[in-house]
């Protein structure tokens, strides 16, 4: 069971503990301009108002259970924030402003003292994914410091790109290339990615216990949000598997680390495979299926897995499930790639019928004048 924020807190307290590597500066570097907010610090936060904020902040990240990624991510935005600088304040290093106190930072976020505007100013040149990224960050910080969140910070639209997946023709390839590779994790990899579409973070999370061969199945145990789910499986990725269990053994022996013992996939050097050894793996794949690499990578093999199951008569629901999306919003893009498809393969058909047509016209006009007019009688 996961201890909650505010116990977790009560209990490092009592043993004297908080922090303990962290020096505390409860007061304000002096050339910030601010005045205390009219929105009090919420009560939930009183008891930790003179601990470092940053440290209070991520640990409850961690008990939202956000992913790593998240976390790396919103560092980043609430790193850029603490530094930016209003008028007649001088520049301050990230060191110094993290180990300011939850109080402290509660005035110096408010939404109300033109920070916000600044730094938004700052970062509105960045491409709107990373502007929407930052901004993410932001407003998690402004809630759990009690504040609402500004209509006016606006998150900028952008244009939905379709996920990558890979013809009929690319895939023939893929798959013919991976079947010659020397690598022997090539094969067991691409086929259980296009076979169960997993994520290159569970693929590599996977344990040999976690497969079920009479059920054909695999649980996939803390996956995107920390959800478990399972997949499916066929034939196909049993095979692989199989193939892959001798050169396994062989690697286990060269496993130092008892964490890794139990992975299904290891590198040359008994240990666990990560997703960066995956797409060097996918990369040489790419280049010997004269695909660029910018368009296969092991999310390409995901997204492809999604769509031919779509192709195959698949509702939305099951794909949802199947993927671990958690909301079907999610899912619905791949509807826009049928869509898509759907106008490419009417539109080639198209153009070939007119080409054909105009061939044929041209010939019947040819056929005519040839034709030796009789005069009747």
């Amino acid at each position: 069971m996961h201890t909650s924020f505010t116990t977790w807190v009560d209990i490092m307290e009592e043993e004297g503990e908080i922090f303990s590597n962290t020096k505390v500066d409860d007061n304000m570097p002096q050339d910030i301009n601010f005045v205390n907010s009219k929105i009090p610090l919420p009560p939930r936060l009183d008891r930790i108002s003179k601990l470092p904020w940053f440290e209070c902040w991520l640990q409850k990240l961690r008990t939202e259970k956000k992913s790593e990624h998240t976390i790396r991510s919103y560092i980043v935005g609430v790193k850029t924030f603490s530094v930016t600088n209003l008028p007649n304040e001088n520049g301050r290093k990230w060191e110094k402003m993290q180990t300011i106190s939850v109080k402290n930072i509660h005035s110096f976020s408010d939404p109300n003292n033109g920070r916000i505007d600044a730094w938004l100013n700052s970062i509105s040149k960045l491409r709107p994914s990373t502007i929407n990224a930052r901004i993410a960050s932001i407003s998690h910080l402004l809630k759990w410091l009690g504040y609402m969140i500004p209509d006016w910070i606006q998150r900028p639209s952008r244009s939905r790109s379709l996920p990558k997946t890979l013809g009929k023709n690319e895939l023939k390839r893929v798959l013919l290339s991976t079947s010659q590779s020397e690598d022997c994790l090539a094969s067991p990899i691409v086929t259980i990615m296009l076979d169960t579409g997993l994520r290159v973070s569970e693929l590599c999370g996977l344990d040999i216990d976690d497969l079920d061969f009479e059920d054909l199945s695999a649980l996939v145990i803390g996956g995107k949000g920390e959800k478990d789910r399972t997949v499916l499986f066929t034939n196909s990725t049993v095979n692989a598997i199989n193939s892959w269990y001798p050169m396994r053994k062989s690697r286990l022996k060269r496993c130092k680390n008892e964490l890794h013992n139990r992975a299904l996939f290891l590198s040359s050097r008994g240990n666990r495979m990560n997703p960066r050894s995956v797409q060097k793996i996918i990369d040489k794949i790419a280049e010997a299926a004269d695909i660029p690499k910018s368009k296969l990578s092991p999310h390409t093999l995901r997204h492809t897995f999604a769509t031919g199951l779509l192709e195959r008569g698949a509702d939305l629901v099951t794909i949802q499930r199947l993927l671990g999306h958690a909301s079907i919003a999610t899912t619905r893009v791949y509807l826009e790639i049928g869509d898509q498809t759907l106008r490419e393969i009417y539109h080639r058909a198209q153009k070939k019928i007119t080409t054909s047509d105009l061939k044929n016209s041209e010939e019947i006009v040819k056929e005519i004048k040839n034709i030796e007019i009789k005069p009747t009688n």
